[in-house]
């Protein structure tokens, strides 16, 4: 008889007190007021809409703990290296990437406002958080938003047939306003899942589903705490390459060439990754685009289309669906966190 797997105890924390918690703990490290409150708002989105693998689970052990080692800057200032009006690239100088993606964004609604399309490419920056926070905030302005991120110098999944890891996860986000309060919201890493999913996993003792991991000889793995332990691999999207991997490691490198080739980052495929080493997430490269429509009927066409899909005989729902849903929830109900990491967090007993 195989045992029962229970899931951890949880606490609900209010989202305010749970964002106002993040805020204080980035300017205690010297970030500006706004920039430390951006940054929280980012972090805080998973944990809102649902996906606390990337949210503040990551504070302690990912983001706190590059401040101490300086691989963020708190008042890195980023600089404009060259600039075309619709375009841009930017070194971030290692600010922290959970504002500095968002700003890049903002900057690419600007520039899409007044030239129909902004592109901003930046370089030397740190890891974002989750890709569909910054793509979201053009859907906010009736633009469709595209980010992608590399993850520096990193390397983290093997290709297909390859002995080495040579790439990231290399996430990317598409939004755009769709029915309301439900914009379409795609947000994925090119691998079949992120780390964070796996990690958080392994915290909570919980087993993961076969097709996720695997070991050397291509049999799935369901026990997370083998991934950091050298004993399995990260799957690309698409599972085994007679199922279709080359599609998830193909858009892997796509996410390679515009985040990190277009804006000079580190890059995952380089020599030193033939020598075994698997480098750090540092000089990470986004791509962040935002497209204004000159359709005029453009609002009520994607009101139909996603419409049509919701229609669809069945349960169906679009990308960023149940995401809205979820946050609706813990707007109102608090955000449940893992009694563990509200501990570790030192966060008041409600």
């Amino acid at each position: 008889m195989t045992a029962e797997v229970v899931a951890p105890p949880t606490v609900r924390v209010p989202y305010a007190d749970l964002l106002d918690h993040v805020r204080q703990a980035f300017a205690r490290r010297g970030v500006p007021a706004h920039r430390a409150r951006l940054a929280a708002e980012a972090l805080c989105y998973a944990d809102l809409h649902g996906f606390g693998s990337h949210g503040v689970a990551n504070l302690n052990p990912l983001y706190l703990k590059q401040f101490e080692q300086k691989r963020i800057a708190a008042d890195a200032e980023p600089e404009a290296v060259g600039d075309l009006g619709a375009c841009a690239v930017f070194d971030a100088h290692r600010a922290l990437g959970l504002w500095a993606a968002a700003e890049a964004m903002d900057s690419a609604i600007e520039r899409a406002e007044w030239h129909g399309i902004g592109l901003v490419s930046v370089r030397g920056a740190t890891h974002f958080g989750s890709a569909g926070f910054h793509a979201r905030r053009a859907a906010r302005h009736g633009l469709v938003g595209v980010v992608m991120s590399n993850c520096g110098n990193q390397r983290i999944a093997r290709p297909p047939g390859g002995s080495l890891p040579l790439l990231g996860t290399n996430p990317l986000s598409v939004a755009a306003p769709a029915l309301p309060e439900h914009p379409f919201v795609l947000d994925m890493s090119t691998t079949v899942v992120p780390t964070g999913r796996i990690r958080a996993a392994a915290r909570e003792g919980m087993p993961i589903p076969p097709g996720w991991l695997v070991d050397d000889q291509g049999s799935p793995v369901t026990d997370p705490r083998a991934f950091d332990e050298g004993r399995a691999h990260l799957q690309w999207l698409g599972g085994a390459p007679e199922t279709g991997a080359f599609k998830g490691f193909g858009l892997g490198l796509v996410v390679e060439l515009l985040a990190a080739s277009l804006s000079g980052a580190g890059h995952g495929p380089a020599a030193a990754a033939l020598t075994g080493d698997r480098g750090q997430d540092d000089d990470i490269g986004f791509f962040v685009l935002a497209i204004a429509p000159q359709a005029a009927d453009f609002a009520a066409d994607v009101r139909s289309m996603f419409g049509a899909v919701l229609d669809c005989p069945g349960t169906v729902r679009y990308p960023g669906w149940a995401e809205a849903e979820q946050a609706a929830v813990n707007l109102r109900d608090g955000i449940p966190l893992p009694a563990h990491l509200h501990a570790e967090l030192g966060l008041a007993t409600p």
